[in-house]
């Protein structure tokens, strides 16, 4: 019995470390007061954003950090959900921190972004960054910018030149008659 127990640790830990490696953003909170029905509707929300919200137990989860590279990272008890997410590092969190704040149960205690470690108060800042498309539509919409006022300008030029044609035309055009 206890080398299938051993056998069924060894394959989450390796599930996990494989989690961790491809997650864009893991953030560690407790989830203690959280409601079945509002963990559920929860992870419907994050399932939309390619992320999910875990619970295992501490030690596994650890002992998975420090194998994919995280050595440094403090153990923490108490009930710990994990949020891991795929795609965008941005969308997921804030999902998580509007719910902490709208059911007012649980909170962040650590997290990490883009393989770098922060704490509570980082992720809280992250989480209130725009979407990435919005800022993407940003970037794009400074870029157009100064490229309309550069048609502009070079459409003025050629507009006072032509003017310019018309009026030496129309001056020439007079004093043939």
């Amino acid at each position: 019995m206890a080398g299938k127990a051993l056998v069924k640790k060894q394959t989450t830990l390796k599930q996990l470390k494989e989690k961790i490696d491809s997650a864009k953003v893991l953030v560690f909170s407790n989830y203690s007061g959280f409601s079945v029905k509002e963990i559920t509707g929860l992870r419907k929300k994050l399932r939309k954003q390619e992320a999910e919200l875990k619970v295992y137990k501490n030690t596994l989860f650890f002992r998975a950090m420090k194998e994919a590279g995280f050595a440094d990272i403090q153990e923490f008890a108490g009930p710990t959900a994990v949020l891991l997410g795929y795609k965008d590092p941005v969308a997921p969190l804030k999902i998580l921190v509007d719910a902490i704040k709208e059911y007012e149960k649980g909170e962040i205690k650590i997290g990490v972004i883009e393989k770098t470690m922060m704490g509570k108060e980082e992720i809280l800042k992250v989480a209130k960054l725009p979407s990435r498309e919005v800022l993407l539509a940003k970037v794009i919409g400074g870029l157009q910018s100064p490229l309309y006022g550069l048609v502009n300008v070079l459409n003025g030029t050629a507009r006072k030149l032509i003017y310019a044609l018309n009026a030496v035309a129309e001056k020439k055009g007079g004093e043939q008659k």
